[in-house]
């Protein structure tokens, strides 16, 4: 007689093609079974799942953890907690930490780093430096990095590789932003691996011109800080990196992306069939320029939250399929640091917690279907990174990384109560109808019914399926 670890029985089944009823069967880690029927066998717990939806792991692939470097504001423990808290089982964390995951050796470093505190499973990305890491390019593609981040018109230290945000030009020790040229050659490298080269897309120059300009004019408005910030800052380096991708071949990602027009450009490019994809994140879908005076400098973010012309188009863009999918950017910083000058606070907040419930939320509301939800919270990340079959999906052979959600719950997201180090969220108060109420990483228990179960270890690292 056959025996499982685990039944899940009576949910909803959901997947971007439908919705069936049925349960679902895990042993060793893995989905062994779906089926309507109940199976002839024993299963060590058996979960009833009847009235709510079960979904393939969903995944967040944009995750700033801080750690290692300012682990005060944030870290992988909390993170994670945070995570699975919110229904997630697999993120993946930047590279942008200290140090930076550059190369082989910092690879297998933060590997060893986060491992024993990983609530859920995590992909790790690598760090594009033009000339201080092109070398390594190669070697990061072999130890198996989900995809390569390069932080278009970002200054670099040269001690410590960190990223200088509000570059002056003259400052000592650092490498000024890269030019044109530099990028077109990380390009090239990264074209060779197959993987993912994704940007943070601004353009530095004009950001900088346009800043000095309103700072002479004595601007103080979130609108003004908006215009030192245009949707053409996103839409030039996006315009400039379609270009390149073009003759280089290479898989170019626009990350974050927060105006309409870019989205444009995108839907263009991909038309014309090159491999040019595309996120967003909430704050660009649940958020414009007129929230500011409510929620304040919390909802300070790069690239900003712009105008609700691009809001309704960013939607458009997911319902149409231009944008692959949807994740937090994670970005926690300290109540000290937030409060003050809108011009030289942090840019950034947490994230990867309220996620899924904002989206659910919008289920509910009629913006996307549940079966939506799972393409741009699951199957397309999975099946973008190289990680489907194995995550994405409840079909047999998968992972055993199920998300359980309740649609008619309710209640509201309080700041309080975040599982981050840092409770720093444009979102307190929201009134969310959709919650996730089980969180299972390699067929256990991390949250159930709300509450934390899981113990820390229990993720593990995933790595492109072709490596």
């Amino acid at each position: 007689m056959m025996e499982w670890d685990m039944k899940i029985a009576n949910g909803t089944i959901v997947s971007p093609n439908g919705m069936v009823q049925g349960n679902i069967y895990i042993k060793n880690k893995k989905i062994t079974a779906v089926s309507k029927d109940d199976l002839p066998g024993q299963s060590a717990q058996v979960v009833d799942a009847e009235g709510k939806y079960v979904l393939p792991g969903l995944i967040d692939t944009h995750v700033h953890s801080r750690d290692p470097g300012p682990t005060y504001k944030e870290d992988f423990f909390h993170s994670t907690r945070a995570a699975a808290a919110g229904g997630i089982t697999t993120i993946f964390e930047m590279p942008n930490t200290t140090p930076p995951v550059n190369n082989a050796e910092n690879f297998d470093r933060q590997h060893e780093n986060l491992q024993s505190k990983a609530m859920v499973n995590y992909g790790l990305w690598g760090i594009c430096l033009g000339h201080l890491n092109n070398e390594n390019i190669e070697e990061m593609h072999q130890k198996g990095v989900i995809g390569f981040k390069f932080f278009w018109g970002y200054a670099v230290h040269k001690q410590t590789y960190q990223l200088m945000y509000n570059y002056k030009e003259g400052e000592e020790d650092v490498i000024p932003p890269f030019h044109d040229g530099e990028v077109y050659e990380m390009m090239e490298r990264v074209a060779k691996t197959g993987q993912i080269f994704a940007v943070h897309g601004e353009n530095s120059d004009l950001i900088q011109t346009l800043t000095a300009q309103m700072k002479e004019r004595g601007g103080s408005t979130y609108e003004d800080f908006v215009a030192t910030r245009p949707a053409l800052a996103e839409v030039l380096a996006v315009q400039t990196g379609i270009e390149m991708a073009k003759q280089t071949g290479a898989r170019f990602h626009v990350l974050h992306v927060s105006s309409g027009k870019a989205v444009d450009l995108i839907k263009e490019a991909q038309a014309e069939g090159y491999p040019v994809t595309v996120e967003t994140c909430p704050h660009y879908l649940f958020l414009s320029v007129e929230d500011y005076e409510r929620v304040g400098p919390q909802m300070k973010i790069y690239p900003l939250v712009k105008y609700k012309e691009d809001q309704d188009r960013i939607w458009e863009g997911i319902r149409e399929g231009t944008i692959s999918h949807v994740c937090s950017d994670h970005a926690p910083h300290t109540e000290e640091e937030k409060d003050g000058d809108l011009w030289s606070i942090p840019a950034g907040m947490c994230g990867v917690e309220t996620l899924p419930p904002l989206m659910l939320n919008a289920v509910n509301e009629g913006r996307l279907s549940l079966s939506d939800l799972v393409r741009v919270l699951s199957e397309q990340p999975a099946k973008l990174f190289g990680l489907y079959p194995k995550k994405g999906t409840l079909s047999p052979g998968a992972d055993a990384d199920i998300t359980i959600v309740d649609m008619n719950k309710e209640g509201v997201i309080k700041r309080e109560k975040l599982h981050s180090k840092s409770k720093i969220t444009a979102y307190d108060g929201f009134h969310i109808k959709g919650w996730p109420v089980s969180t299972i990483v390699n067929g256990e228990f991390v949250m159930r019914e709300g509450d934390i179960v899981g113990e820390p270890g229990q993720g593990t690292l995933v790595k492109p399926i072709s490596n």
